[in-house]
């Protein structure tokens, strides 16, 4: 990638049912301030039942540089590799259908890429943003060491070589070295393909001037699933690679597992109910602890409810964790459908 020459970068934004949002997307991408004719950006639907099509095919009238593409499995790796194997750019970028990029996001990607030969990916931090009191409260605890732990790219805001990167800016070249994204991975994706990079030697860069908004949605039960399904397609990556789990992919499982040998150990005797109750009692200084530095930095409205967002997050990637062992491991997988039940939503 020359540095003198700007290369054409193309951005993929997987979407379903964005109507609401995917204006703000692609202006914040078609606005960028680097070499218009150097931009194309590249929305591919999963057959959007709203208004998601007709608000993309009418700013593609107007803007040559805007694409759209159909994902008829409505599977979110499935529109990855549609958006790649369409794309012309040296440089691509995965973006996500409720975001926004500030308006130097491109330019300062492809900096990184220029001044980090070495890397095969270059991103930054990624803020994320409540669009209402309930979403600042899931905002909130996404970004929390409490919620999602330290070595995060929603938390962390350091630059160097990092493990993760959402919103990156990959050379092409490392598809055409490790290949595509893996589509049978519905959820997890992202971090299988991170861990090819890795087997492969590459390395990624985080660089706090490559900034980003996420909005998250409003609701705690979707945030439950999300975090079921990270936790159940989390076990399905670890398997396919082989690989021990890490020490932050492993608390959420031994975490649920612990409260339910407890509870189940509490009915035979008083030790045990003594045990729970310290366990029990243990997680509620976390959880006071964690929304005592959320009152602290974002008011004691959002720390009232960030427990509860918690509780969700880590319970949700528990049980799916323990979903996916039974599904993927005891069960080999004979009971689990092409992601039917995971297809890409709101």
């Amino acid at each position: 990638m020359s540095e003198t020459t700007e290369p054409l970068v193309s951005v993929i934004v997987p979407i379903r049912n964005e109507e609401e949002f995917i204006v703000k997307t692609i202006s914040s991408l078609l606005e960028n301030d680097y070499p218009k004719d150097k931009i194309e950006v590249l929305v591919v639907d999963g057959m959007s039942d709203d208004r998601t099509r007709e608000i993309v095919q009418e700013m593609a009238r107007s803007d040559a540089r805007l694409k759209l593409l159909d994902n008829p499995r409505r599977v979110t790796p499935v529109a990855m590799n549609i958006g790649i194997q369409n794309s012309r750019g040296e440089a691509i970028i995965i973006m996500g259908g409720h975001a926004t990029v500030a308006p130097d996001f491109i330019a300062q990607s492809v900096r990184a890429l220029n001044e980090h030969p070495e890397v095969c990916c270059a991103g930054g931090v990624i803020e994320t943003i409540g669009m209402n009191y309930i979403g600042s409260v899931i905002a909130t605890a996404m970004t929390s060491p409490f919620g999602v732990g330290g070595n995060n790219f929603r938390v962390r805001k350091t630059e160097g070589y990092v493990n993760a990167l959402l919103f990156g800016a990959h050379r092409r070249s490392i598809f055409d070295k490790i290949g595509m994204f893996d589509e049978e991975l519905v959820r997890n994706q992202d971090d299988d393909f991170i861990q090819r990079m890795i087997e492969a030697g590459e390395k990624q860069y985080m660089s706090p001037s490559i900034k980003s908004q996420y909005f998250c949605r409003a609701s705690f039960r979707k945030l439950f699933r999300q975090y079921f399904q990270y936790g159940f397609w989390r076990i399905r990556t670890i398997q396919k690679h082989g690989k021990p789990a890490t020490l932050r992919q492993i608390i959420p499982l031994t975490f649920v597992l612990g409260w339910i040998i407890l509870c189940l150990a509490a009915l035979m005797g008083s030790p045990f109910k003594i045990i729970l109750g310290c366990y029990c009692a243990l997680y509620i200084i976390v959880l006071f602890t964690g929304a005592c530095f959320v009152s602290i930095e974002k008011g004691w409205k959002i720390g009232v409810l960030a427990p509860f967002a918690f509780i969700l997050m880590h319970f949700g990637y528990g049980l799916g964790s323990l979903q996916g062992i039974w599904s993927w491991i005891i069960c080999k997988g004979r009971y689990v459908s092409s992601g039917e039940s995971f297809k890409m939503s709101r």
